[in-house]
Parts: C-alpha cells; structure tokens; sequence
C-alpha cells in the first residue's frame, strides 16, 4: 500500500493502490474542496503532487483541459478527484485556496 504524505500539515495514511487520491485525502481527515463529484469540471481538488508523480495515473483530456483554464497551475498541478494512487509513496501539497470556479 503507497503511504500518501499530506502538506502542509504533514499527515501520512496508507491507501490503497488503484485508489482514487481526493477519497484518501478525505478519509485522512484534511479538507478538500471537491464540487463536481470528481468529474474533472470544477478544479477545485487542485493540488500539487510534490513526490512520487511517476507512479500515478497519467492525465487524462478531461483533467487537462481543466488544468489548462486555472491560474497558478504548474509542472505538479493535478487534480485529485483524477488521480489514481500507483504503488509507490507519493506528497501532495493541498493549497490553501480553492483554485477552481
């Protein structure tokens, strides 16, 4: 099972593999904003997947086309109603502010 490091408050939990990220990020505990039922439409689950980008899903038309129309959105930006743990650790930085409309 990847170990999922939350920042910034540094949080870890196991998830399973093949897991979507925003259902492990909310089974930690965090707050997430997540307002189109992981559909890719909202981008308000944006965060950056600090380590461990390799061994997740790849993205997706639907989750680039979304990135594409939000400001601050960098090299590590995915949203994490898409992405699919893999069997490795990964750190995902959640942001402080909802980044979608």
């Amino acid at each position: 099972m990847p170990v999922v490091t939350i920042m910034p408050s540094g949080k870890t939990i196991e998830a399973a593999e093949g897991s979507r990220l925003l259902d492990a990020v909310m089974s930690s505990g965090e707050a997430i904003a997540h307002k189109c039922d992981g559909n890719a439409e909202c981008g308000s689950c944006h965060i950056f997947v600090q380590e461990g980008r390799k061994s997740v899903s790849k993205i997706q038309r639907p989750e680039y086309e979304k990135l594409d129309s939000i400001i601050g959105v960098g090299s590590k930006s995915r949203l994490a109603c898409q992405v699919m743990l893999g069997n490795e650790n990964i750190s995902v930085e959640l942001l402080g502010f909802s980044s979608g409309f």
